[in-house]
């Protein structure tokens, strides 16, 4: 009876390893056929409904970060608030330790990685301004030939 559940355990890991190796391989064919037929940038303006907020996604047009990062920072922040109170009976100081400066640091953190994002999305759109500056630039300059 110990054989068959060996073999069975090593039958079973020889078909999760198999497995692993198909998706991986999938995986990879299906990324790179996403990425040159889907999201090329002839398809860019494309799409409309669901399949246009699809492109924008995975082509990273939208950022969710921002959203994510403020949605974990409200719940950290009541976290930290409804923990404190819990420090009340052991050491009121303890309590408003936690309560004021957990409060201020976990703020801290999150503003410092919001800038972050903000910085990322003032430059993208910089570039973008840039761009198309150039391009009116040219067209006015091929106009006056």
């Amino acid at each position: 009876m110990y054989g068959t559940r060996s073999m069975t355990s090593m039958s079973s890991a020889v078909g999760s390893t198999v497995w692993v190796i198909v998706s991986l391989i999938l995986a990879i064919v299906g990324g790179i056929l996403v990425y040159f037929l889907f999201l090329s940038k002839k398809n860019e303006g494309k799409f409309t409904g669901f399949l246009g907020w699809l492109y924008d996604f995975l082509s990273f047009k939208k950022m969710f970060l921002e959203t994510l990062l403020k949605v974990t920072y409200l719940i950290f922040a009541i976290y930290i608030t409804l923990y404190s109170f819990v420090l009340i009976g052991t050491s009121f100081l303890a309590f408003l330790l936690t309560l004021i400066l957990g409060n201020v640091i976990i703020r801290v953190i999150y503003e410092f990685s919001l800038i972050l994002l903000v910085i990322c999305r003032n430059t993208t759109e910089i570039a973008k301004n840039t761009k198309k500056a150039g391009k009116a630039e040219e067209k006015k300059s091929e106009e006056n030939k």
